[in-house]
């Protein structure tokens, strides 16, 4: 079996890159895949949905979130985060959005559909 090293979130017809952190939690959500997940929105800066079951947290204060941070909080509520701020709290990381430019206008106000799967490579 290969090594997931990214996977694909899209929202409506948008679809994001992300690239995974070398976390147990990125490899245990991988192997979680597809998911979908309807994301609440929080602080105006995040969207975040409970997976229902918790994955292998080692949770650190990482000081400051990037627009496009992918993260665990606690060991059962994926956050996608939109905005960059500085902060306090402790998360485990998932990954990154490479490119995150458009990802607040995708995500919008309020919850949001969104679909987690597999990045499939041509060979």
């Amino acid at each position: 079996m290969q090594k997931q090293t990214a996977l694909v979130l899209t929202i409506g017809d948008t679809s994001f890159i992300i690239a995974l952190a070398d976390t147990e939690a990125a490899r245990n959500l991988s192997s979680r895949l597809p998911l979908r997940l309807e994301m609440a929105e929080l602080n105006g800066n995040e969207k975040y949905a409970s997976l229902g079951s918790p994955l292998p947290a080692k949770a650190e204060t990482v000081r400051r979130i990037e627009a496009g941070d992918v993260m665990l909080w606690g060991n059962d509520c994926l956050v996608v985060f939109y905005k960059s701020f500085d902060t306090t709290y402790s998360y485990t990381r998932i990954g990154h959005i490479v490119d995150a430019r458009e990802l607040a206008k995708a995500v919008g106000k309020g919850n949001v559909l969104v679909s987690i799967h597999p990045q499939t490579t041509q060979e």
